[in-house]
């Protein structure tokens, strides 16, 4: 059988590496790490949206624009707004059973 080939010493060394990167970082550090990954994903939502509303703006106008294109970055933009809305209630959600927690 061809395809993906797993061997568990692979496996062990990508853990160790994953727990090597995870205790590396001062809480600051994670903090910006974080930030910084949130700000990238907010700029290609949007970077999504703005190409989707040119795309239509160009149809309106009568610019040479295939229809289907025009649609796929249409509900392009739509599912990666519905995901991130998902993500923000599933990290609220999250928080929220934390604050919930007795310590």
């Amino acid at each position: 059988m061809q395809g993906i080939s797993f061997t568990p010493n692979s496996a062990f060394k990508t853990i160790e590496s994953t727990k090597a990167l995870s205790n590396s970082y001062t809480p600051y550090e994670a903090q910006q790490k974080f930030s910084s990954v949130l700000k990238e994903s907010i700029e290609k939502i949007n970077e999504a949206q703005n190409q989707s509303d040119q795309m239509t703006e160009k149809l309106i106008r009568g610019e040479n624009v295939d229809l289907h294109n025009v649609m796929i970055a249409s509900q392009k933009a739509s599912i990666t707004l519905q995901t991130s809305l998902e993500i923000r209630n599933k990290v609220i959600e999250a928080y929220q059973e934390i604050m919930r927690m007795q310590v």
